[in-house]
């Protein structure tokens, strides 16, 4: 049973890491929306192509855009959070109960 155990708390280990990466990745792309960055400098690429898949399907399926404002870095804020701390947690105490 422990190996079961340790494999929860390995997933939800990777999981939280994933997570974190996601979310500074999206806070670096709403920082870099306040300035004119140059499109093709590698590392703006890379966040682009990133955040760009999950950012564009909240915006289709939701109205997050207020007055030239885009929000949709806040429901993504908003769902790494709730991941967080409900799955990761739950795997963790998952995995502490069968060890």
């Amino acid at each position: 049973m422990f190996i079961l155990a340790y494999f929860f708390m390995a997933t939800a280990t990777v999981l939280n890491y994933v997570l974190v990466f996601i979310m500074l990745v999206v806070f670096a792309r709403a920082v870099l929306s306040w300035f004119n960055p140059h499109p093709y400098h590698p590392i703006i690429r890379f966040i682009t192509s990133v955040t760009e898949p999950v950012l564009y399907r909240i915006r289709s399926v939701l109205p997050v855009t207020y007055g030239g404002i885009d929000l949709s870095p806040v429901v993504v804020f908003l769902a790494i959070v709730f991941l967080r701390e409900f799955l990761v947690s739950s795997l963790m105490r998952l995995s502490a109960i069968l060890m």
